[in-house]
């Protein structure tokens, strides 16, 4: 009995480390948006993973780092009009964003160690808690890429780069909620029935509407066709495969983009609303009902942010809140799976 206090007692000082992970992760991901949102994620055109930790501190650091900025297509093509000033009002949003990616790693790393060390992480569970180690620096690896798309000839970060560094950060995400999840909660009785499937299939579908979410932002397609629910006063756009190939339209047209965005996230909206009124008098574990409720409340609050930002020309508060409350309804519908599955993930 004692060893399995003991055993219990471990396991959630584990989850409470991963799930401070996953609060800095979900940081990461909000302060990645208002980066871009506010055009700050060209201005450190260099990446120096330990030198890079300070910040400029003098003037002549200042004048040096603005130099460099000054080589980029960003300033030759955009920002030409900036002084150091200026520079530093973009400077400072990448510089934390890269910040807490440091942090990040730090905050992971050293209590693996002592958890592996103390015997409270076994050795046979290295290999899970390795591999998110390794998503965290291939994570941060992926960023860099992704800024090194915009400083050759375009001032742009390419959409494609851009949405696999989203995707990443969401796996990396879900993966250690899941097992911080598994540690927190005993199996529970068994509720995997057609409701955990439809579940599941729903959590699928956020995460796809995520996605297109991320090319809208890396085609800066929210600042066209800014009605709802037609586009430019048609249903389906004349124009909606005008690409050729037609594989190029739904990641390269800010039109089709955007339709595709809209699309998905009408569905999305429809088919959890559905499914609310499907699950909502069914058999399920106590603490899956109140997520199906929230799950329900989010996807409001969504779907309507995201009329609103499309409306109002996509400001940063609401485009930072936007991004945002997808985690959460993301997280969500994570709790909401786990906690009609229940068992281990590994």
């Amino acid at each position: 009995m004692t060893d399995y206090l003991t055993q219990q007692k471990h396991n959630r000082q584990i989850a409470v480390w991963l799930l401070i992970c996953c609060a800095l992760v979900f940081a990461m991901v909000v302060l990645g948006g208002a980066t871009r949102l506010t055009g700050s994620g060209l201005s450190i055109v260099d990446w120096k993973p330990i030198m890079g930790v300070l910040p400029p501190s003098t003037e002549q650091a200042w004048a040096d780092k603005f130099e460099l900025y000054q080589q980029s297509p960003e300033f030759n093509k955009v920002n030409r009009h900036f002084d150091v000033e200026g520079f530093k009002q973009i400077f400072w949003l990448e510089y934390f964003h890269r910040l807490l990616g440091r942090t990040i790693g730090v905050v992971f790393l050293l209590p693996f160690l002592f958890f592996l060390a103390t015997g409270r992480i076994k050795k046979q569970e290295f290999p899970k808690y390795g591999l998110m180690f390794l998503l965290g620096g291939f994570q941060g690896l992926l960023g860099w890429y992704m800024v090194k798309s915009g400083l050759v000839d375009n001032p742009h970060v390419s959409q494609y780069r851009l949405a696999a560094h989203l995707i990443s950060a969401f796996i990396i995400y879900a993966y250690m909620f899941w097992v911080a999840m598994t540690l927190l909660f005993r199996d529970t009785d068994g509720h995997r029935d057609r409701l955990y499937a439809k579940s599941l299939w729903l959590t699928v579908l956020v995460t796809i509407t995520v996605v297109s979410g991320a090319f809208v932002a890396g085609l800066k397609a929210g600042f066209v066709f800014n009605t709802f629910p037609k586009m430019d006063g048609q249903w389906l756009h004349k124009e909606l495969l005008a690409l050729d190939p037609v594989w190029r339209n739904f990641t390269e047209s800010l039109l089709t983009v955007q339709f595709d965005h809209r699309l998905l996230a009408t569905v999305t909206f429809l088919l959890i609303t559905a499914f609310w009124f499907y699950a909502r008098n069914r058999g399920m574990p106590p603490r899956a009902r109140p997520a199906l409720h929230l799950l329900l409340l989010l996807v409001i609050v969504q779907f309507s942010l995201g009329i609103a930002t499309l409306l109002l020309f996509v400001p940063t508060t609401l485009g930072v809140l936007h991004q945002g409350t997808a985690m959460v309804l993301f997280t969500v519908a994570l709790y909401y799976n786990h906690a009609l599955r229940g068992t281990r993930i590994w």
